[in-house]
């Protein structure tokens, strides 16, 4: 059985302790820097993310949806 698992780390330290757990318990790992997502993606989620927290977002009610969506 082959199995991939992807644990995002915050900090260096977690990093270390789960490459010590690994190497100690002899399975293969690899660490990729950076992020798979394409960087202008990210910062529009993350643009987005910041403008629902202050409050700039439009509600629509799921009766409304189709209409908001032009497909009524």
């Amino acid at each position: 059985m082959n199995n991939t698992i992807i644990i995002h780390t915050e900090t260096k330290e977690q990093e270390n302790a789960l490459k010590a757990f690994a190497k100690a318990l002899k399975i293969k790992f690899e660490v990729a820097k950076g992020s798979p997502y394409n960087p202008d993606f990210v910062a529009k989620i993350k643009k987005s993310e910041q403008e629902f927290e202050e409050g700039s977002f439009t509600r629509i009610e799921k009766k409304d949806l189709k209409s908001f969506l032009g497909i009524e």
